[in-house]
């Protein structure tokens, strides 16, 4: 869930708010969705994990070689294969399949293959990774997870489109400004507090702002991507918001983040 070219918006002239009803529904479908699959664990929300990384493979396998739809299609499949075979089976030698998406994407005619293929890695680990979370710590790590990268998404659609002012990083994503980015921030903070206010740790205040600015930096290698491309969307799946890919990108830089921090501290 993502900023994904939105959060930090600046105010664009008229018309800034005429993609807020579509946007609305689409994500109303998607809590009701993602948020059902969190509640049911399981082969649920393993289920929706391994169909949301393919789509985002395909996504990202298009983008990079738009002349060979067929090919996007067949690395996209063979993503979610993959993840599903690595979860379902539950054997860690299987764990290298993980980076099937990545090896294929660095053959034949692509653009950025050494940056896509990188992605690719990103995404899958993703999927993995938000399954190994809900199983291991339950489902209140993950909603923690994706209420934080919700909020900052909506804090900094709604002030950056408002405030506008300077851009965060205009070479890359030219819509995000500062006034977005800071409120995303912000909301990230209020959600982690609310969550430690019940039940979580005192780190969950401090770490959601950081991990806020983890998706932020997953929304911008996704604009990143995009612009070289020469595409607004990664695809045209979800209305009013494009592709999936467009609607994870902060999701997956917050899941690496949180994956690092996980390991550096099963480490000390």
């Amino acid at each position: 869930m993502s900023a994904g070219g939105t959060a930090g918006a600046g105010a664009g002239g008229g018309g800034r708010w005429g993609d807020l009803r579509a946007r609305t529904l689409s994500a109303l479908a998607m809590v009701v969705v993602g948020g059902g699959a969190i509640w049911a664990g399981g082969i649920a929300f393993a289920a929706l994990a391994v169909l949301v990384t393919g789509l985002m493979i395909w996504e990202l396998a298009a983008m990079t070689a738009p002349a060979r739809p067929g090919n996007a299609k067949l690395i996209g499949l063979i993503g979610a294969g993959a993840l599903a075979a690595v979860l379902f089976r539950h054997d860690p030698f299987l764990m290298p399949l993980l980076a099937l998406p990545s090896m294929l994407l660095t053959v034949g005619a692509r653009r950025d293959k050494p940056l896509a293929s990188v992605y690719a890695l990103a995404i899958m680990l993703t999927g993995y990774g938000l399954v190994a979370l809900r199983q291991g710590f339950g489902s209140a790590e993950i909603l923690w997870l994706i209420a934080l990268v919700i909020a900052s998404d909506i804090a900094g659609y709604f002030v950056g489109r408002a405030v506008g002012g300077p851009k965060f990083w205009p070479a890359i994503s030219p819509k995000k400004t500062w006034s977005g980015t800071v409120a995303g921030w912000v909301g990230a903070g209020l959600v982690g507090a609310a969550f430690m206010a019940f039940a979580g740790p005192h780190l969950l205040l401090w770490l959601s702002p950081v991990f806020a600015l983890a998706g932020q930096m997953g929304d911008i290698a996704e604009s990143w991507l995009k612009r070289r491309a020469g595409v607004k969307d990664s695809s045209t799946l979800i209305p009013g918001h494009g592709g999936v890919l467009d609607r994870f990108d902060a999701l997956i830089g917050a899941v690496m983040a949180v994956l690092v921090v996980r390991l550096v501290l099963t480490a000390l």
